[in-house]
C-alpha cells in the first residue's frame, strides 16, 4: 500500500505554504558543484534565503533531460569525484544543521538501479531525503519499481510535460506524491528570456485536477518570470539560472539570487493562491 504523503515532512511543508498563500520556491542544486565541500553550505544558504524545498541533483554522466548549464555542473562534479555516495554525504552534512527543510533527490534511474532500489531507498532516507524525482521513469513504464518508491517513506515526485495528453496528465497527477513538477516547455533545462503564452491555460487545467501542489520549472531565470509563474501555479523551480549565478559570481551569489526570487514571489499578485 502506498504511504500517505500528507504524513511526510515534504508534504507538511508544502501544505503549510499553500494554506498561507505563499508561493513555493524550489531551487535545484547539483551536488558536488562547484565542489563537494560547498554543497552543504550552499544548501544552508538557499534555505536561509527562503527556499521551501531543495532539489539536490545527483551528478550523472548522461543527463539527457538537462541543458548545457546543468550538464556542465554535473560533469564538473563528476570530474571532482562527485557520485551518489558523495551526494548523500552532503545531505547528511546539511541535515546536521537543518532538520526542517525538505530535500528531494533529483536523479536518473541509472544510479538508483546500479545501487539497488531497496538499498537506495534505505540510504536516501538515512541521509535525510524526503522525496525523489526520477527523470526517466514515466508512469506505467516499470510498475514494480514505481510501487517500491510509492510504498516507501519517500515522496515520489512526478513530472508532467506540456505534450502530455490531458487524460494521462490526470492519471499522473492522481499518483503524484509531494508535488507535481510541471515542465513549462518542451526541450531540455536551461534559462530562457520568456515564457510560453500557452502556459497559463495548461497550468490552470492541471491545477484543477491535481491533488498536490503544482510547481513549474524549466526556463525560469529572473525574478519577474518567477513572479509571473507564481500567479499561475503553486510555485516555481529554478535550476539553471542558479547554477549560472554560482558559476559566474561564486557561492555568495546563490543566497542573494534566491532572496531576490523569494521577494518577487511574495509580491506577485495572486501568488500561491489555493484552489
Amino acid at each position: 500500500m502506498a504511504h500517505t504523503s500528507s504524513e511526510t515532512r515534504l508534504r507538511a511543508r508544502l501544505d503549510a505554504r499553500r494554506a498561507a498563500g505563499r508561493p513555493l520556491l524550489v531551487p535545484y542544486l547539483t551536488a558536488g558543484f562547484p565542489d563537494a565541500v560547498a554543497t552543504p553550505r550552499l544548501m544552508a544558504a538557499l534555505a536561509a534565503a527562503g527556499a521551501d524545498v531543495i532539489e539536490l541533483g545527483v551528478p550523472f554522466s548522461d543527463p539527457l533531460a538537462d541543458g548545457p548549464t546543468i550538464q556542465g555542473s554535473s560533469q564538473a562534479s563528476l570530474d571532482a569525484g562527485g557520485s551518489l555516495d558523495a551526494t548523500l554525504a552532503s545531505l547528511r552534512a546539511f541535515r546536521r544543521g537543518d532538520a526542517d527543510t525538505p530535500v528531494v533527490l533529483f536523479t536518473y534511474l541509472n544510479p538508483v538501479v546500479r545501487r539497488g532500489v531497496e538499498r537506495f531507498l534505505d540510504d536516501a532516507l538515512e541521509a535525510g531525503a524526503d522525496g525523489v524525482l526520477l527523470t526517466d521513469l514515466p508512469l506505467g513504464e516499470d510498475p514494480d519499481l514505481e510501487a517500491a518508491f510509492e510504498s516507501s517513506p519517500l515522496d515520489l515526485v512526478r513530472l508532467i510535460a506540456p505534450t502530455t495528453p490531458p487524460e494521462r496528465a490526470l492519471r499522473i497527477a492522481a499518483r503524484a506524491q509531494g508535488f507535481v513538477y510541471y515542465i513549462s516547455r518542451t526541450g531540455v533545462t536551461g534559462a530562457r528570456s520568456g515564457l510560453r503564452q500557452e502556459l497559463a491555460a495548461e497550468v490552470s487545467a492541471l491545477r484543477a485536477v491535481a491533488g498536490v501542489p503544482v510547481v513549474v520549472g524549466f526556463g525560469i531565470s529572473t525574478p519577474a518570470q518567477a513572479a509571473e509563474v507564481a500567479g499561475l501555479a503553486d510555485g516555481v523551480v529554478v535550476g539553471s539560472a542558479l547554477i549560472d549565478a554560482i558559476r559566474d559570481r561564486g557561492e555568495a551569489a546563490a543566497g542573494a539570487f534566491i532572496a531576490e526570487l523569494r521577494e518577487a514571489l511574495d509580491r506577485a499578485p495572486g501568488a500561491g493562491r489555493a484552489g
